[in-house]
């Protein structure tokens, strides 16, 4: 399989500099390139690519613009290229594969692609699973039974795991990596989010969205609020009634709810 992409930057020297890049990837295919928003669109819509490359400002449309202007399920997956970081939690909002800051390193890029290739990769078993399921029960010869298509049609699939989270702390952002969460606990409205370092972090987000991003072999469930990675878990203490105590290496402490104790016991308790 050969990625299709396309290539979207208002400024001709960053553009060239991705493009050659992209096309020292022997399993990358460059489909277009565009220099502003409404060309963009129109590209995304005759190439229909399986990865674009968005600058996030652009002339017409910037690159948040395109992609929520996009008809729904004709969205390709979407990286994000800028020089700046303040973007990061608009990129996250809107399910990008990945956001990208100029000058682009060739080893991130890399990162970037390969991601791509993962996130096909499971849609196309899901299409087909969705195609098998639909297709039950008809006869093997029907002409007009649908093709799975090449270009995504269904909404975006859940498992997409990102590395790094975006905060807003005042009028900053930051791009926290993922392995330096030790835990993320709802509170009403509100998500705490504590690093190995003790730093903790509160914003008005979902845990269930959080959960959903986040490899669940390295973060698991404790309880109906609460996540936790499990490289953190330094001590599992037994409590009364069948549940455990946590202690991270952070010295933050943790209940295990009863009916995810079992959960605990199969993913870390089985020699």
């Amino acid at each position: 399989m050969t990625l299709r992409v396309i290539v979207a930057d208002d400024e001709r020297p960053a553009r060239e500099f991705l493009t050659t890049m992209l096309r020292s990837f022997e399993d990358v295919e460059i489909v277009g390139e565009a220099k502003s928003g409404k060309e963009t669109m129109r590209l995304i819509e005759q190439t229909q690519p399986d990865l674009a490359f968005l600058d996030l400002q652009m002339p017409e449309m910037d690159g948040l613009s395109i992609v929520r202007s996009l008809r729904q399920g004709r969205i390709p997956l979407v990286a994000f290229v800028t020089a700046f970081e303040e973007h990061a939690v608009s990129a996250f909002e809107v399910e990008a594969l990945d956001y990208l800051l100029k000058p682009v390193d060739r080893g991130r890029l890399r990162t970037t692609i390969d991601r791509a290739y993962e996130r096909l990769e499971r849609g196309s078993v899901a299409e087909q699973e969705l195609f098998d399921s639909a297709s039950f029960g008809y006869a093997q010869d029907r002409r007009d039974r649908p093709s799975t298509p090449a270009f995504r049609e269904l909404p975006a699939l859940e498992g997409q795991y990102i590395d790094r989270f975006p905060i807003r702390k005042h009028d900053d952002i930051y791009l926290l990596p993922v392995h330096r969460i030790a835990s993320a606990v709802s509170e009403g409205e509100l998500m705490h989010v504590t690093t190995i370092d003790k730093e903790r972090y509160t914003m008005n987000y979902r845990l269930k969205t959080l959960e959903a991003k986040l490899d669940p072999k390295r973060f698991l469930r404790v309880g109906r609020g609460a996540l936790v990675n499990v490289e953190t878990i330094r001590k599992i203490t037994p409590m009364p009634g069948g549940s455990y105590l946590l202690t991270l290496t952070n010295t933050q402490q943790l209940r295990v709810s009863r009916s995810q104790s079992r959960a605990l016991r199969s993913h870390l308790l089985q020699v």
